[in-house]
């Protein structure tokens, strides 16, 4: 039983494309703790005593894009704009996930209410036993939080005008009932990207830049907690209470007022 243990925080102490990741490590480690507690307690239990510590996870490092490159990626995306490029823009626009992105309709979007319902996500699963490794589902969000209100900013308001469909089952990213798979998104994405001249930035770049930007400009941290669906304000402040460098500047300027600048 040591071993296994000894075996589960090795292969979780590095994140490599076959390895554990730190978390699925900690959540096993907490089911083992608790078989092992209960077996301690069971009459006649000769179940040693085991240390269990799990792996101290490295604080992963937030890439955000500057300033200059959300401007350059918008003018391109805003260049002979298609649904596809319009579904990106969206989710620079309200940090929705790519699987949401994916499976949102546009029955989901208010125009009305300047609202967009998320009430779905759609992912690629890996399939055991069966001649297809992979699938396609669509379903609902993986927490309750994660069914959500996103408010549009103007902007968001004046593209869905643009690209409003009469179909409500129509997806947004395609204009018809046939769905783009986020695998195929994320091909498109990185081609926007190469051609804007940007590096490697990958699809979920754009939502941390959307938090990074409404922490940037004031934003009440427990609303944008429920836009992101984090599963609490902590993880929020945690993951995005970061200021930029120009954030640092401006709030040390104001020293000034009690002499100390």
């Amino acid at each position: 039983m040591e071993q296994y243990v000894e075996l589960l925080l090795r292969e979780g102490s590095v994140q490599s494309e076959k390895g554990l990741s730190p978390k699925t490590v900690q959540d096993t480690l907490c089911v083992l703790r608790s078989i092992f507690s209960y077996i301690r307690k069971q009459p006649g239990s000769l179940m040693p005593e085991i240390e269990v510590t799990p792996p101290r996870s490295q604080k992963r490092q937030i890439c955000v894009l500057t300033m200059a490159q959300q401007e350059q990626l918008i003018r391109y995306l805003q260049k002979d704009t298609d649904a596809c490029k319009f579904g990106v823009l969206l989710a620079l626009l309200t940090g929705m996930r790519i699987g949401e992105v994916c499976a949102l309709q546009w029955k989901d979007i208010s125009l009305p209410d300047r609202v967009i319902h998320v009430r779905a996500t759609m992912q690629r699963l890996q399939l055991q036993g069966a001649e297809k490794k992979t699938t396609v589902c669509i379903g609902a969000p993986k927490s309750q939080n994660a069914a959500r209100d996103i408010p549009m900013s103007p902007l968001a308001v004046q593209l869905c005008v643009q690209f409003m469909r009469a179909e409500p089952e129509a997806y947004i990213l395609t204009g018809c009932q046939s769905y783009m798979e986020p695998r195929s998104l994320q091909y498109r994405f990185a081609r926007y990207i190469q051609q804007c001249g940007l590096g490697h930035v990958n699809f979920h770049v754009l939502r941390h830049t959307f938090a990074t930007c409404c922490i940037e400009v004031g934003f009440e941290v427990k609303s944008l907690s429920e836009i992101l669906e984090h599963s609490s304000v902590k993880v929020t402040l945690d993951r995005y209470v970061h200021s930029s460098m120009e954030l640092k500047r401006t709030n040390i300027n104001k020293l000034s007022a009690i002499g100390l600048g």
